[in-house]
């Protein structure tokens, strides 16, 4: 009796242990990092047999070897950037406008120098993200493109949970990105980009970020946006991806949407509601 009264309360412990943190208390205990022992690996010598390798045979690895690093050297390129055939297209030199939609049922960019092209443009998205009346959040994002092909974007992610049982926590997710359009037409723009993260709080730690995003513009004044982004972080990750159905007005932008956050090992689905200007 005393050992089934006992297993009993052990497992209410354990059960009440695992509930006692707040979504975001959880989301920033699995992004910690954790301070394993490192482990004594065995080290394994492969010692190459240099001496019964012949001239012939270092000569044909070092011809193949090469003929290989240039073969997946174009193509990165060629897939990231631009391919040989693509420099005769008018996307090659495609410019970006000043705004979307500023010129008929153009988006983010022209194949014709006139009035409505740019040298460089910023755009700011202020947007407001919630999963229930317990958790909500702030997103800003900063858009800076320049030379037709090249942006910098800042981005600021802060979530607020106000649970009756586990009190106020906050978190902040800072996020810079360099970012290359590779796609650039009238109706469609596709980038992919690299940078960094920080996460604030108690994680207090910095990750290596990726995105990509793409934003088809459907004809005047709407278009469909969704983006991707993701970060490592010690051996956790966060995920970022989102869905906005854009509307355009002059210099300005609503738009709404679904925000799917994945911070360690806990989901946010949220939705989104957002105001933007375009300078």
């Amino acid at each position: 009796m005393q050992q089934k009264l006992g297993l009993i309360l052990l497992l209410i412990f354990n059960f009440s242990i695992g509930f006692s943190q707040s979504k975001i208390e959880k989301s920033e205990s699995s992004l910690k990092k954790q301070n394993s022992k490192a482990s004594n690996s065995t080290k394994i010598g492969h010692n190459l047999s240099n001496n019964n390798d012949t001239f012939g045979e270092m000569l044909l690895i070092e011809t193949f070897g090469r003929l290989a690093i240039d073969v997946i050297a174009y193509s990165v390129y060629g897939i990231l950037v631009e391919m040989p055939f693509e420099r005769d297209s008018p996307s090659s030199s495609a410019i970006l406008t000043k705004r979307p939609y500023s010129n008929s049922n153009r988006g983010n960019y022209s194949y014709d120098l006139n009035d409505y092209s740019a040298v460089a443009r910023t755009t700011v998205l202020s947007k407001y993200i919630f999963e229930n009346t317990q958790l909500d959040g702030h997103h800003l994002n900063v858009d800076i493109r320049f030379y037709n092909r090249l942006a910098l974007e800042l981005d600021y992610l802060q979530l607020w949970e106000n649970n009756p049982n586990f009190g106020y926590e906050t978190l902040a997710i800072y996020t810079a990105l360099i970012k290359y359009h590779r796609i650039r037409t009238r109706q469609f723009d596709g980038w992919w980009g690299l940078g960094a993260s920080y996460v604030d709080g108690n994680v207090d730690d910095f990750g290596f970020s990726l995105g990509f995003g793409a934003e088809i513009f459907l004809g005047k004044p709407i278009s469909i946006e969704t983006n991707y982004n993701q970060t490592f972080i010690n051996n956790s990750s966060i995920s970022k991806f989102n869905v906005l159905l854009n509307y355009y007005m002059r210099q300005f932008k609503l738009n709404g949407g679904y925000q799917f956050l994945k911070i360690g090992d806990q989901r946010f689905k949220t939705p989104t509601i957002g105001l933007g200007i375009s300078f």
